[in-house]
């Protein structure tokens, strides 16, 4: 797949031996895969272009799925008992959440409900329409327990403009940001595609995921074609989510 001279090439060829910090793979439990045997079809999907290690993140939100740490540890053994059937000894699957920020958000955080990547790092995200009335708060609070809040998707927000001085405000108020890599293409749209390939060369995205729900973003993944520009700004941004996250 991968042509060093041509103009265009596949993304998933850059992606061999990443750490996806971000997905929705657990079965059963959002709005990700149904069931078991979707995780797996999803996860041998991944092991095509050399993916084999993963944080499950799904969704925590009030209302629509409140899940908690025992549902998601539930999920989480049953999936890595279907991988033994399946004899996928080589993936590495764990589990964190991606918490929205809503009016429930500071009192699992302040209970320790939460559940953070790699012991310190939490991902969050906010409504795609409005921001989250208690955003600023929520983040101090984050701050104080001592956790770097990873702010997801942070091109598909329609409230942030692309130039948007809010990014830059949410960087100083101590954001990573992780930008989906179907934001690369047209999958979210042209605008959320033009956010994104700016945001990265203003040099404000910090970490790459795939945020796949189901088998049609996965195969939307592996046809995604990218610029040699756009290949050598992603590089250092691939190494540095295997870094922090391996």
């Amino acid at each position: 797949m991968f042509h060093i001279f041509s103009k265009k090439r596949f993304l998933v060829d850059l992606l061999n031996g990443f750490v996806d910090i971000h997905n929705h793979i657990l079965p059963g439990i959002d709005d990700g895969a149904k069931n078991t045997t979707e995780s797996i079809a999803l996860i041998k999907g991944f092991e095509e272009f050399g993916v084999q290690d993963f944080v499950a993140t799904p969704h925590i939100m009030q209302n629509y799925y409140p899940n908690n740490q025992h549902t998601i540890a539930e999920s989480l053994l049953k999936l890595k008992n279907e991988l033994l059937k399946n004899d996928l000894t080589n993936v590495a699957i764990n589990a964190a959440a991606e918490h929205m920020i809503d009016a429930n958000f500071e009192t699992i955080l302040e209970k320790g409900e939460i559940i953070p990547i790699k012991k310190n790092y939490l991902l969050i995200e906010m409504s795609y329409l409005q921001p989250s009335i208690n955003f600023d708060s929520a983040i101090q609070k984050i701050a104080s327990e001592r956790y770097f809040p990873i702010l997801a998707h942070p091109e598909r927000y329609v409230y942030l403009k692309s130039g948007s001085k809010k990014y830059r405000k949410y960087k100083k108020q101590g954001l990573l940001f992780q930008l989906n890599l179907l934001s690369l293409g047209e999958y979210y749209g042209k605008e959320v595609q033009r956010k994104a390939l700016k945001l990265i060369d203003e040099g404000l995205i910090d970490f790459l995921a795939s945020d796949v729900h189901n088998p049609n973003q996965l195969k939307n993944l592996k046809e995604l074609k990218i610029g040699s520009k756009t290949a050598i700004s992603l590089i250092p941004l691939i190494e540095k989510t295997i870094y922090n996250f391996y």
